[in-house]
């Protein structure tokens, strides 16, 4: 089964209502400060394996550092569909602009956003970029936040005289405002099939970094009691509007290969009746052998909520992150 456009875009719209769907089912069992820790070390671990690579890719090595970063942050998020506007002011002080609609808290969700997440979004991600970049002067201040009912998540990198402390990485000045009107600053000239790849992409990354973090933070207990509800939630909230993005006929065992198939991993699917054997011979979104079982408990529980909407029986009977040679779904 070969992997499409249709199902990248299936994906992406799934993985994005999934990760808003964890940030409020988190916020709503385990409290707001829990939550902050896991958005934390979500965007943390997204800054360590990718601003590096991504800085390279997006031939942004020779900017000053503060410009460098305000045009990562602009370059990278709209390869992903969401937007956000670059305000140069200096070669040592360079601004973003993150409008609404915000994709992380996506429609009315942002309502139920607690600033300490937006803050802790900042703090693992765009706190880190001075030190990764052995740059121990620069750091970012947050002028408007969204999650505060202010006009967007708005601020500016800053390279300061000093080193800066681990607490002023991050700094709150709300009020402070950008010195114009944003620059226009052209994406790269990808083809649209590439674009629909890395928008697929960019939604999956935030589901391969927070359900380990979840885990890490919440433990397996907890982690599994949240993400597998919400997982069953946004499978069923979302069932229709995946199917037709889709755009594939056939039985639930077909459809959920063509999906599975369109991260990239190799999957088969044989009819069994009038039900299907769904086999899947990798797992790209995870390393089967680095994570908890949750992690698949949760992930897992998306494909249930699909089942429930059509009235069908989703059981597990091989995992390959408990040692088998591929997951195995039987569908009846």
């Amino acid at each position: 089964m070969q992997e499409s456009p249709a199902a990248w875009s299936a994906l992406g719209e799934l993985y994005h209502r999934y990760l808003t769907g964890l940030l409020l089912g988190m916020v709503t069992r385990v409290g707001v400060e829990p939550a902050a820790r896991v958005v934390f070390r979500t965007f943390r671990n997204q800054h360590l394996e990718a601003f590096m690579p991504g800085l390279e890719k997006l031939g942004l090595t020779n900017e000053p550092d503060a410009v460098a970063c305000a045009k990562y942050h602009v370059l990278s998020n709209s390869l992903g569909g969401v937007h956000v506007e670059w305000i140069p002011e200096t070669d040592k002080k360079s601004w973003v602009r993150y409008s609404p609609p915000r994709w992380i808290f996506d429609g009315t969700a942002v309502c139920g956003i607690p600033t300490e997440l937006s803050r802790a979004m900042l703090r693992g991600w765009h706190g880190h970029n001075g030190v990764t970049l052995g740059n121990p002067r620069l750091g970012f201040v947050a002028t408007s936040q969204t999650t505060d009912g202010q006009p967007g998540l708005v601020g500016y990198y800053i390279e300061e005289d000093r080193d800066l402390d681990p607490d002023d990485r991050v700094r709150f000045r709300p009020g402070e405002r950008p010195p114009g009107p944003a620059a226009d600053l052209p994406s790269p000239s990808w083809d649209p099939v590439r674009l629909a790849k890395v928008e697929r992409n960019y939604a999956m990354n935030y589901i391969h970094t927070i359900l380990p973090a979840m885990t890490e933070e919440l433990g397996p207990g907890t982690t599994r009691s949240v993400a597998s509800v919400v997982g069953r939630q946004i499978g069923m909230q979302f069932h229709s509007t995946v199917m037709e993005m889709l755009g594939v006929d056939g039985n639930l065992g077909l459809r959920l290969g063509h999906l599975l198939a369109g991260h990239g991993d190799r999957c088969e699917v044989a009819q069994v009746g009038d039900g299907a054997h769904v086999k899947l011979h990798s797992w790209r979104l995870f390393n089967p052998l680095s994570v908890d079982a949750v992690v698949f408990d949760g992930w897992n529980a998306l494909w249930e909520g699909f089942a429930l909407m059509e009235e069908r029986i989703l059981s597990v009977t091989q995992r390959l992150d408990r040692g088998a040679s591929h997951f195995k779904w039987v569908i009846s």
